[in-house]
């Protein structure tokens, strides 16, 4: 079967750092090529990129189109997408999937779809397709809602797949081309999977209610063949990197063993792990020229970790911040804002950030993501009146400081970070870093993150429905057409 996988463009990239994180479909990818190994054609077509939904169709003619749905953000963009396939190819089947999909598929509901995938995609959309090759009905292929007389019915549960059983990512089947996947000012850059889930428990995120805290292992050998294939600037996808000690150090010299080595990585991990097991840096700082580790630094207290259910403390961020410095590493990472924050709240972060020169951490709005315990509990406060608006740059509900005084707060939080082209570091210094050919592409993305420093930018869109009307609809029109 000929297979067309679409990765939507986002409606809202105005916001953040998503000018500096425009990565390629790594998931996709991997659909793509677990197909192919079942001897079907997959195409993946970036939409961020002018693309059509249109043209893709008329081009691939395609049996089954999968959409992906990777954050809530793009619930709305995935539906948009579907209900442009539907309009122009009536008859082909429609399946949505990804990490959204998988951890919230109420709001993706939809008449257009005929099945969200609620396991992993890899195994899920071979199944699906021969399914459909083979005359079978969809409600004995497990981890779907399918899309019947009755409404969305559930198939029984998928086994997480193992990360071996599907080949290295199908990146020959992107019609994008990789010149346009970025990650900071690094061009192109490369996403590679060592591993998938995390067996912590943030409040705020939804990785681990999604797997279930499970924490699943790429083989060594299919790890460095992954990285010996992609180019030299890499960002590890993992959430969880330098778990498992014994694999990591593994990992490690094995990739030494072969030669591969990087001009820059990118790698995320948490403080307690960096400050608990400097030995792991040590092991894998000969990998690359330069390796920036992005933690999920969260908060400046102990009291503000323990409501975020962290798990860590304070006194493992500072001792990670030294073991990463004295191996070389680059600190960078993130903070949350809570919309429950008066000013003394902002102030101690801006001290924290000073004393241990985090001025190239980043600031996001603490929000409720559907599918994680914090949206559970504040679920009857939100008043959002578009997916797009859990971005983590919009509030969802009044702050307790009132808008203009949040943002005006939130604003200067970021004017002390290193992308305050008024501050420490001039675009003529970001420009001295990229190549001549890049120059153009950093210069956009940086004037566009300057509105993340503008409060009336921010309260242009601040829009939220009123406290007596419904909000954000996480059910759409209950009409359901049958699965085939």
């Amino acid at each position: 079967m000929d297979v067309l996988l679409l990765r939507p463009a986002p409606r809202n990239e105005r916001f953040g750092l998503g000018p500096f994180f425009r990565t390629e479909p790594l998931g996709l990818e991997y659909v793509a090529a677990a197909l192919e190994s079942r001897g079907h054609r997959a195409m993946v077509v970036d939409l961020r990129f002018g693309a059509s939904v249109e043209r893709a169709l008329a081009r691939y003619r395609p049996g089954l189109v999968g959409v992906a749905c990777m954050h809530s953000l793009e619930i709305d963009d995935s539906l948009d997408v579907a209900r442009q396939v539907r309009r122009a190819s009536p008859d082909v089947f429609l399946m949505l999937g990804g990490h959204s999909a998988a951890a919230f598929p109420g709001p993706l509901k939809c008449p257009e779809v005929n099945a969200i995938a609620i396991g992993d995609g890899e195994r899920v959309a071979v199944d699906v397709v021969e399914a459909l090759a083979r005359g079978r009905s969809l409600q004995d292929v497990p981890g779907l809602l399918v899309n019947t007389n009755d409404g969305f019915v559930a198939t029984p549960e998928a086994e997480p797949v193992s990360l071996d059983e599907v080949p290295l990512p199908a990146r020959h089947a992107v019609a994008a081309g990789y010149r346009h996947y970025a990650c900071l000012q690094y061009r192109p850059t490369w996403l590679v999977e060592t591993a998938r889930g995390c067996p912590f428990r943030c409040s705020f995120c939804s990785v681990w209610p999604l797997y279930q805290r499970s924490y699943r292992l790429r083989s060594v050998d299919a790890v460095c063949r992954d990285f010996a294939s992609v180019g030299a600037h890499v960002f590890v996808a993992d959430d969880l990197f330098w778990h498992r000690a014994d694999r990591s150090r593994e990992l490690a010299t094995e990739l030494r063993r072969r030669g591969v080595r990087k001009e820059w990585v990118l790698v995320q991990s948490r403080t307690d792990l960096v400050a608990n097991q400097p030995e792991l840096l040590e092991a894998w700082r000969p990998f690359a020229s330069r390796i920036d580790i992005f933690f999920g630094l969260e908060a400046a207290t102990d009291g503000n970790l323990d409501g975020l259910t962290k798990d860590t403390t304070v006194a493992s961020t500072i001792e990670a911040i030294k073991v990463a410095r004295e191996y070389g590493y680059g600190v960078t990472g993130n903070f949350v804002i809570d919309p429950e924050w008066d000013e003394t709240d902002f102030q101690r972060l801006w001290a924290f950030v000073d004393e241990h020169r985090l001025h190239r951490a980043g600031y996001t709005i603490l929000t409720p993501l559907p599918g994680t315990p914090y949206y559970e509990s504040v679920r009857e406060r939100i008043r959002a009146t578009e997916w797009s608006q859990f971005d983590m740059s919009h509030l969802l509900w009044e702050p307790k400081l009132g808008a203009r005084r949040f943002f005006e707060l939130y604003c200067e939080t970021w004017r002390r970070s290193v992308l305050n082209l008024r501050g420490s570091k001039r675009w003529w210094q970001w420009i001295g870093e990229v190549k001549p050919q890049h120059a153009l592409f950093l210069m956009r993305a940086l004037a566009r993150t300057q509105r993340m420093m503008d409060p009336q930018y921010y309260l242009s869109e601040h829009r939220l429905a009123p406290a007596d009307a419904p909000a954000i609809d996480e059910t759409p029109v209950p009409h359901t057409i049958a699965a085939r």
